[in-house]
């Protein structure tokens, strides 16, 4: 029985009674990544509120269209901004009218007039960017500091391939999300007869470690994903099916069969708080031509929906129990997926320097 690589739980609140620090003020290094806010199409004329990491964000677009994100909270009284309007670019807070630009400078008091002295104080914003169908806010305490850009998500809008995005709530941390999507075990318990039958087949994976991501390679050509094998692999190609994390928050499922047909699973776990987790999931998928991808669009996102929903619950399920009495796993070989990423993000909450050593292991499990 493998330990686990640390004793700290990232995602984890404090115990009852205490006091703790949001989590944006205690998560380390975690906060220096781009996280989704919400997708373009959730962004239209009027403003959104999003938590992320327990920051209250009120996300908008300015008058050129350009996705702008302050915190929740006007400077006159306090009210959430993200439940005003939007007029001319600038957002407008519904107690007291008072209007801020992209920038964050009150603009404009009408209980003053014209010509009144407006505040030099401006709302805290946060870096913004729309990239691939979605809105990513930089979370890093520094925004002179940002060294990297947001996640690519594989084959949004590209000639060949399909593709939509699913947006659902979890009750539940980021690493347990993020270790659920990746977990084959369970998909023969949680999602029987949609994704996967018990066999009692022998699998074989290979886990490696590196300093930012976790790579499995599962070594099963005749595998197939529930009933939809007519349509995603119909002359039964062989299966190459690997699994990808990288940090902070993101997983990628890959299946290919062949040279012309692959379904990609692609998630970003954006933290709510400790047992919270918005998860934005691309639906990727190339079925050999415009027809049959046009089909696809029709009959996967239905099947897609409800193997997501069953997660939903059995997450719902683990983050109640772990609400009430924290986390004290035990984990068996084939956890070594868990361990890894766990380790990673550990060590990101932590700020250490020296990052946990690549490694590669080779594990057998049933399913």
């Amino acid at each position: 029985m493998n330990p686990r690589l640390a004793p700290e739980h990232v995602d984890a609140p404090a115990a009852p009674g205490a006091e703790q620090a949001p989590m944006l003020e205690r998560c380390g290094r975690l906060r220096e990544y781009w996280y989704v806010a919400c997708t373009s199409a959730e962004l239209r004329d009027a403003p959104l509120g999003r938590v992320i990491l327990e920051e209250a964000l009120a996300v908008f677009r300015d008058a050129q269209g350009q996705p702008v994100v302050v915190r929740d909270r006007c400077l006159h009284r306090n009210a959430m901004l993200s439940e005003g309007e939007v007029v001319g670019g600038c957002l407008k807070c519904p107690y007291h009218g008072w209007t801020y630009d992209a920038r964050g400078n009150c603009v404009r008091i009408p209980s003053e007039g014209q010509d009144c002295a407006l505040p030099k104080e401006r709302l805290r914003r946060y870096p913004a960017r729309e990239q691939d169908g979605l809105v990513w806010v930089w979370m890093g305490a520094d925004p002179q500091a940002i060294d990297k850009d947001p996640f690519p998500m594989p084959h949004y809008d590209e000639p060949g391939w399909g593709a939509y995005y699913m947006v659902t709530h979890f009750e539940n941390s980021v690493t347990n999300c993020a270790e659920n999507f990746m977990d084959v075990p369970h998909t023969v318990f949680v999602h029987k007869g949609w994704f996967r039958s018990t066999t009692r087949k022998q699998i074989r994976a290979v886990v490696e470690r590196t300093r930012d991501s976790v790579l499995v390679t599962y070594h099963q050509p005749h595998d197939s994903i529930g009933f939809t094998g007519f349509l995603l692999n119909p002359s039964r190609e062989p299966m190459v099916h690997t699994d990808k994390f990288y940090l902070p928050n993101m997983t990628r499922v890959d299946y290919d069969f062949g040279s012309k047909r692959s379904f990609i699973i692609t998630s970003h776990s954006c933290p709510v708080g400790p047992y919270e987790t918005r998860v934005y999931t691309l639906i990727s998928f190339r079925l050999g031509n415009r027809l049959l991808n046009r089909l696809g669009r029709l009959l996967l996102p239905p099947y897609t929906r409800q193997v997501i929903w069953q997660d939903v619950v059995i997450m719902a399920n683990q983050g109640a129990s772990l609400r009430r009495y924290g986390e004290d796993f035990r984990n068996s070989p084939c956890d070594v997926i868990h361990r890894y990423i766990e380790s990673l993000r550990e060590h990101e909450a932590r700020g250490g320097a020296t990052a946990p050593p690549p490694q590669t292991t080779e594990v057998d499990f049933f399913v």
